[in-house]
């Protein structure tokens, strides 16, 4: 049986002028709170404090035509060590005809023994916009954490129209400090972001973001409306140093506080 179930239901809708709560449900231990801002914002909090075998969220979010949808964590999520079994955590969002969201989760922290299963999937319309951030980070530098023990299997599908737009996967197993190791993979680098961002002015923004990065990251132009970017660093605070100006700029400086606490 699970430890802890979760699962968050929300969807906007675009009226009078601002976009606003259409449909919200939650259950078990995911809880949403939305602060005052320009834009409809949802800060989700697992109760349950971390991830652990047996675990189950699921996270479905919709913007329908017109609207605006921002979905970030009030902190970094965790994945503690797995006495059996695995957890899990889906997430699905839908996005209408000109309507938008933002996927901006903290960083998943991974410690040793722990064992995750974790799929993203956007289901985009024509017209529709998208901004997703995933950072991972490999155990805490600062606690003296290695992490020689640890099953990650990460999936990310976004889809226009039922057409593959962009599609990513990481699958870790055993020792993720050899493996990080590798020049190949991380060279030596315990921290990793990857940023997907669909718009009509994707391409406007790719110098300026290459200009933000450091030499163990890239970002790429892989249509006219389809920036993407992906970064390492030694830590979880040169990974935000780098990737905080990228997401103020992506965001016209409305990224969520929960971001800059």
């Amino acid at each position: 049986m699970p430890r802890t179930k979760g699962a968050l239901t929300l969807s906007s809708k675009f009226v009078e002028g601002r976009s606003r709560i259409d449909r919200f449900r939650t259950s078990g231990a995911m809880k949403a709170l939305f602060p005052r801002a320009e834009d409809l914002q949802a800060i989700l909090i697992n109760t349950s404090g971390g991830l652990t075998g047996g675990d189950q969220i699921d996270i479905v979010a919709s913007a329908r035509a017109g609207s605006s949808l921002t979905l970030t964590t009030q902190a970094a999520e965790r994945a503690y060590r797995a006495q059996d079994g695995r957890a899990r955590m889906t997430t699905d969002l839908q996005i209408e005809t000109d309507a938008q969201i933002n996927w901006l989760p903290q960083e998943m922290i991974l410690f040793e023994g722990s064992a995750l299963d974790r799929g993203l999937t956007v289901d985009l319309a024509e017209g529709a916009g998208l901004l997703m951030v995933e950072p991972i980070i490999f155990g805490r530098t600062a606690m003296g954490e290695t992490l020689t023990e640890v099953s990650f299997k990460d999936r990310v599908r976004v889809n226009r129209s039922g057409h593959a737009l962009y599609w990513d996967g990481l699958d870790l197993n055993g020792d993720t400090m050899k493996h990080l190791a590798r020049r190949a993979i991380a060279g030596g680098a315990r921290a990793m972001v990857s940023l997907v961002y669909v718009a009509p002015d994707a391409e406007a923004h790719l110098d300026a973001i290459r200009r933000y990065l450091p030499d163990t990251g890239g970002a790429s132009l892989l249509a006219p409306d389809l920036l993407t970017l992906r970064m390492v660093a030694a830590d979880n605070f040169e990974l935000r140093r780098a990737l905080i100006p990228i997401l103020e700029r992506l965001t016209k400086d409305q990224l969520p506080t929960s971001w800059r606490l």
